[in-house]
C-alpha cells in the first residue's frame, strides 16, 4: 500500500480505507472487532463510518450502532486509538433517519458530532464529513433525473459559511481534525473551498463519492478539481455493492448477501452492469488476475488523489481483500479496462 496526502494537509493516509457500513446488521460485533485488528495489522490506517450506519437496510432503530461497535473496540484497545485515522459523517436531511427533515446547520452539525463522539468513545475524529449536501445530490442513481433548477444559491452559500464556522469551532475545541464532504458535486465542492479561503475557515480535505469500474462520474470535473485544489477522494463502493466480485452473475442471490435484502442493489444491478461485469471478469481471467483485486487496484491507480474504501461482510472476505492490496495493474490491463469502459459507459 502507498501513503497519500490527506488533501492539502501534511497528514498522510493509506490508499486503502476500511469501511464499516455493514457492522451491526450483516456483520456482528465480534467479527467487526476482528476486522479492525486485521486491517490495522495489515497496515491500513484509516477507518470510515457514519452516524446513520449500519445499512442494508437503514432503520431508525439501528442508527448509530456501527459507531457504537467501533466505540466498544476503542474502549477495549485504548493504546491503538492513535494508530488510525477515524472518519465519520453527519447524516443531514437526505438520510431522514436522524433529526428527521433537518438540514445540516451549525446547530445540527455540533449536536451530531457530539453524539458521534459519545458513541465512538473518543474525544475527537480526524475527519468529519457531511454525508449529503442540503440542496440534494445526483449520487445513488439520481443523476438520471437530476434537476438543480430549484436551488437557492444565496441560501446555499450562507449555509456553507455557517457550517464552516461550526467546523472551525469544533477544530478549536479539538473535536475534529479536518472538514470533509460526501456525495458532493464539483460546483458544491468549489464553493466550500472558496468560502473557506475567503473567510479563513476550515478547508475541504476530502470528498467521499462513489467510484468503481462501473461508476466513473468522478473522472472529469471532480477529478480536475481534486488535482488542482488538493482534495482527496475517499472512494466508496469500489466493488459496486459486490457486483464486481462476480457473486451475482447468472442471477445468483447468495445467502446473507446484500442482494438478499436489496434485489437490485439500490439500482446498480441492470442488464448493462451485468454485461460490464462479465467483460471485466474476462479481462481479469486473460491476465491471470483475481477480479476483486483488479477492481480495487484500478481505483487506487487513478490520476487523482484517492484512498479506496472497501467493506467486508465477514473477516474471511477481508482476508481475501487484504491479500491483493499490493497489486499494481500493468499498462496492458489498464488499456483493456479503458476500452471496455468506452464500450460500456454509464452501466447504472
Amino acid at each position: 500500500m502507498r501513503r497519500i496526502p490527506l488533501g492539502s494537509t501534511d497528514v498522510t493516509i493509506t490508499d486503502y480505507c476500511l469501511g464499516t457500513m455493514t457492522w451491526g446488521n450483516q456483520t456482528p460485533e465480534e467479527d467487526a472487532h476482528r476486522q479492525m485488528d486485521m486491517a490495522l495489522d495489515a497496515g491500513i490506517d484509516i477507518v470510515d463510518t457514519a452516524e446513520m450506519y449500519p445499512v442494508n437496510p437503514v432503520r431508525a432503530e439501528t442508527v448509530g450502532v456501527t459507531e457504537q461497535i467501533i466505540g466498544n473496540w476503542n474502549a477495549k484497545n485504548p493504546a491503538r486509538r492513535g494508530d488510525y485515522t477515524l472518519a465519520t459523517k453527519i447524516t443531514g436531511k437526505n438520510g431522514s433517519f436522524v433529526r428527521v427533515g433537518q438540514d445540516i446547520t451549525a446547530e445540527t452539525f455540533t449536536a451530531a458530532l457530539d453524539a458521534s463522539l459519545g458513541r465512538l468513545q473518543t474525544d475527537h475524529v480526524e475527519i468529519y464529513q457531511l454525508h449529503w449536501p442540503n440542496r440534494g445530490s445526483y449520487h445513488f442513481r439520481q443523476n438520471w433525473g437530476y434537476d438543480p433548477s430549484g436551488q437557492d444559491k444565496a441560501k446555499t452559500l450562507a449555509n456553507m459559511a455557517e457550517v464552516l464556522e461550526a467546523a472551525e469551532a469544533a477544530q478549536k475545541a479539538g473535536k475534529i481534525g479536518h472538514f470533509a464532504l460526501s456525495n458532493e458535486s464539483a460546483w458544491g465542492t468549489a464553493q466550500w473551498i472558496r468560502i473557506a479561503e475567503e473567510k479563513g475557515l476550515p478547508r475541504v480535505q476530502s470528498i467521499q463519492n462513489e467510484y468503481s469500474l462501473l461508476c466513473r462520474l468522478y473522472d472529469t470535473d471532480l477529478a480536475e478539481l481534486a488535482v488542482n485544489e488538493q482534495v482527496t477522494l475517499l472512494a466508496y463502493s469500489p466493488l459496486a455493492a459486490g457486483l464486481l466480485t462476480g457473486k451475482y452473475q447468472g442471477g445468483a442471490v447468495p445467502k446473507g448477501s446484500r442482494r438478499e435484502k436489496n434485489a437490485d442493489l439500490a439500482g446498480r444491478l441492470t442488464e448493462r452492469s451485468s454485461a460490464a461485469v462479465d467483460a471485466y471478469h474476462d479481462i481479469a481471467r486473460r491476465h491471470g488476475l483475481d477480479p476483486v483485486h483488479m477492481a480495487l487496484a484500478f481505483t487506487v491507480q487513478r490520476p487523482f488523489p484517492v484512498s479506496t474504501i472497501f467493506g467486508a461482510t465477514t473477516s474471511e472476505q477481508l482476508a481475501h481483500i487484504i491479500d491483493g492490496l499490493d497489486m499494481t495493474l500493468e499498462t496492458a490491463v489498464l488499456e483493456e479496462i479503458d476500452a471496455t469502459h468506452r464500450a460500456m459507459p454509464m452501466t447504472y
